[in-house]
């Protein structure tokens, strides 16, 4: 067993194939660039003659008390009029300036286009009551709350809040209808705009059962589903489905009673919401039976899956199950007693009996979908981990996967694209070249599969083979050809430490400094594996060598990982004490885990740093930044958190292997703690929650956009087959999220550790 802080982040593109994510709107710089007019406040003056040192500390304590318009307004260059501003400096200044501002340009101008949008979808929805222009009319409302200043008032438009009601009335109808996917997007975008409060999280979930069904048992029914949304919307049609890597009986393989029951037994004995003396409301053994037994039944009444199991289209078979169904799940609901190992042992093999002489579903999906309801029962990162999950699950926490080292992506027709082999992997060794497109794998067909057949069907086994076919164009003929790979699959390492600009094809081949001028460095945790520590402390030692005088550490889309590595990364920049503590549901403290006591070039405690976190930051991220963020509120560190508040993933899940072998559990045991009396963990209607940034930086939803996607380019070098890069290539300089103001948080870190080294003995006064 091993305790890991299992990844959160923000709301994946489960299996309702819409891909939508929502951008938090916060408080902070946002605004204050175009407040920020005429005299300084009185608070902000300095006497002529301030040096750079009291200067660097005014800065450092405005940006810690979230001090925004004043901290703006002392960062303007004829603020700061220095006999030792160095030019350099003063240039950022101005960049910084200049870029806020265009960022209200853009923030102004946007919020008059999401608004004549809206109202081009409202008005298209008025006349056709399309689920399409439903759909578009719903993310106009999103796109508005991300621009628009007040949540309420925005709410409360008559237009608006009139579009709210009815689409709620659409999303029931087309569930009733079958139309599982639109509904799905409709009460997604309503979760999307009244999160945090949970109204359609019921809804959201139910239908992504419904989907996560469909996907498992009838892919091409949900292909059938998402084509038919696209050309709805007057889109190009998918490519033609492919079943390749889709067989449901393949990745039932491996389920079994046994393991189900152990899962759902260890669940209501140890989960940190199961029923006590001081949590009489908790979860009971009653409680997952009749998850399983609903999960069950939605199954059933998923008319979609009726192509698979021809059962569920008899409308007597079908209707003679769910009366089963109804009559045990009356019974459970009628005890009076907790239920004990052997009433759910008789109740699964009740329903799997009652399948059996009706709809004749296979034992193994009965146990797969009961599995997932009871488990659903508990909280949103408790669940089983299926024989078919498993790798996944291991590549997610352990940064380590067995296959032949290529990232691929669909591109815009929907071709499965290598964006580059990673150096040193049977791919690149073999040739693979960024650009090549997949053709077939193994002989069969790769057109049509989604990124996580691919995945599948790629990966495998250590040593054994997979055939790669790849179209490529020549260079010198200019004709297209398809070109087979044989590659043997290893194990390869996926880094997680990442730095500012790629330099060369290894996983260590980077320039750490963002300015070398000034010694400030960058580095960026992508997720929390078994050699975080180490590679972070490589990356250190080499900016130690060079002069590192400040260092920006991005955990802004990170989504977790290892528990020991976060305590470990802390404890380079805690110099003692507590680091994290787990406590039970009533927040009696269980373990604590401490600084380590780093006494060497490793310690940054003494070191000006600034970690940017986003609600993206979540889990093993939040440990860091909130442990280290507390450290610096006590006076042990000197560091600051900017950016927007985390994700709010407060719990700590255990991991445990199933009888047989082939599946795992992961169940949520403890919440944890940071020296703060602040929950991270967000709960059902909390208001609070995750860590809040010492300093808000706001972010445009394109700006955050673009960000992504220059980063993700930016960190690829084309590579050819030795492993060298490719001259002329196109390729991304990520100083460009600096200079088109694209990451305002980035920059607002830089600025902030660049007046950290001014001069000494350089004098600074007011401009009038």
């Amino acid at each position: 067993m091993k305790l890991r802080i299992t990844p959160g982040g923000s709301r994946p593109d489960n299996t309702n194939g819409v891909g939508m994510t929502r951008f938090t709107r916060a408080a902070g710089i946002g605004m204050a660039i175009v407040l920020s007019t005429g005299l300084p406040s009185a608070a902000m003056s300095l006497d002529p003659g301030t040096t750079g040192s009291v200067v660097a500390d005014r800065v450092w304590e405005l940006a810690k008390v979230g001090d925004e318009s004043t901290l703006l307004e002392l960062l303007r260059p004829d603020a700061l009029s220095a006999s030792g501003l160095d030019p350099h400096i003063r240039a950022s200044l101005e960049l910084f300036q200049s870029n806020f501002a265009k960022r209200e340009t853009e923030r102004a101008q946007k919020l008059k286009e999401a608004r004549e949008e809206f109202e081009g979808h409202l008005a298209a929805y008025d006349a056709d009551r399309s689920m399409v222009a439903l759909s578009k009319a719903l993310s106009g409302v999103v796109e508005l709350q991300l621009l628009a200043p007040d949540d309420d008032a925005l709410l409360g438009d008559p237009k608006i809040a009139g579009l709210l009601k009815s689409a709620e009335q659409a999303a029931h109808d087309a569930e009733r209808r079958g139309e599982w996917l639109f509904a799905s997007e409709i009460f997604y975008r309503l979760e999307t705009i009244f999160d945090p409060a949970g109204t359609y999280k019921d809804d959201v979930d139910r239908l992504t059962k419904r989907l996560a069904m469909i996907r498992m048992y009838a892919p091409e029914r949900l292909w059938e589903l998402r084509n038919a949304r696209r050309l709805a919307e007057g889109l190009d049609g998918l490519p033609p489905y492919n079943p390749y890597g889709d067989d449901y009986r393949a990745k039932l393989a491996g389920v079994t009673s046994t393991a189900v029951r152990t899962a759902i037994q260890r669940a209501a004995q140890q989960h940190i919401g199961r029923q006590s003396r001081d949590n009489p409301n908790g979860v009971t053994m009653n409680r997952l039976i009749l998850g399983g037994i609903d999960a069950v039944r939605t199954m059933v009444t998923t008319t979609d899956l009726a192509a698979t199991f021809p059962g569920l289209g008899n409308a007597s078979k079908r209707n003679a199950f769910l009366a089963r169904l109804d009559e045990r799940r009356a019974t459970v609901s009628g005890w009076d007693r907790d239920a004990s190992a052997f009433d759910l042992r008789r109740v699964i093999d009740g329903v799997l009996s009652d399948a059996q002489e009706t709809v004749n579903i296979l034992p193994e999906a009965i146990l797969h979908e009961f599995g997932n309801g009871a488990m659903g029962e508990l909280d949103a990162y408790s669940a089983v981990i299926w024989p078919d999950e498993v790798a996944r699950f291991r590549r997610s926490t352990e940064g380590e996967f067995t296959g032949v080292g290529i990232q691929i992506q669909l591109d815009e027709l929907q071709n499965i694209k290598v964006v580059t082999p990673l150096e040193g992997t049977p791919a690149q060794r073999a040739g693979v070249r960024s650009g090549d497109i997949i053709k077939k794998i193994d002989g069969i067909s790769a057109v049509g599969l989604d990124l996580d057949q691919a995945v599948e069907v790629i990966t495998g086994p250590a040593n054994t083979t997979v055939d790669i076919t790849v179209e490529r164009t020549n260079e010198e003929t200019e004709e297209v050809e398809e070109i087979v790979f044989k590659l043997t699959r290893q194990r390869i390492d996926l880094p997680s430490i990442k730095g500012w600009e790629k330099t060369g094809p290894g996983d260590r081949d980077w320039d750490w400094f963002i300015d070398k001028n000034a010694g400030i460095g960058y580095v960026r945790l992508t997720g929390f594996t078994a050699d975080s520590a180490r590679d972070f402390d490589m990356a250190i030692r080499e900016m130690r060598q060079q002069g590192l005088n400040g260092l920006i550490f991005d955990l802004r889309y990170n989504p977790g990982g290892l528990l020991d590595q976060a305590v470990e990364i802390a404890s380079r920049f805690i110099p003692e004490g507590m680091v994290v503590r787990t406590v039970d549901a009533n927040g009696v403290p269980q373990e604590q885990q401490n600084a380590r006591g780093i006494k060497d070039w490793r310690d940054l405690s003494d070191l000006p740093v600034v970690i940017l976190v986003n609600e993206g930051s979540a889990s093993a991220s939040e440990i860091v930044a909130g442990s280290v963020q507390a450290a610096a509120h006590q006076g042990k560190s000197k560091a600051l958190i900017v950016g927007q508040r985390s994700f709010g993933k407060g719990s700590v899940q255990n991991v445990y292997m199933l009888p047989g072998g082939m599946s795992a559990m992961k169940l949520t045991t403890h919440y944890y703690r940071v020296d703060s009396p602040r929950m991270i963990h967000k709960l059902p209607g909390a208001t609070e929650w995750g860590v809040d940034p010492d300093l808000a930086v706001d972010m445009l939803p394109s700006q955050q956009a673009d960000a992504l996607l220059l980063r993700r380019d930016a960190d690829v070098l084309p590579l050819d087959e030795t492993g060298a890069i490719i001259p002329d290539a196109e390729h991304p300089d990520p100083d460009t999220l600096l200079t088109d103001g694209i990451d305002l948080q980035v920059q607002t870190a830089l600025v902030i550790l660049q007046t950290q080294n001014l001069p000494v003995g350089a004098t600074t006064s007011m401009s009038d």
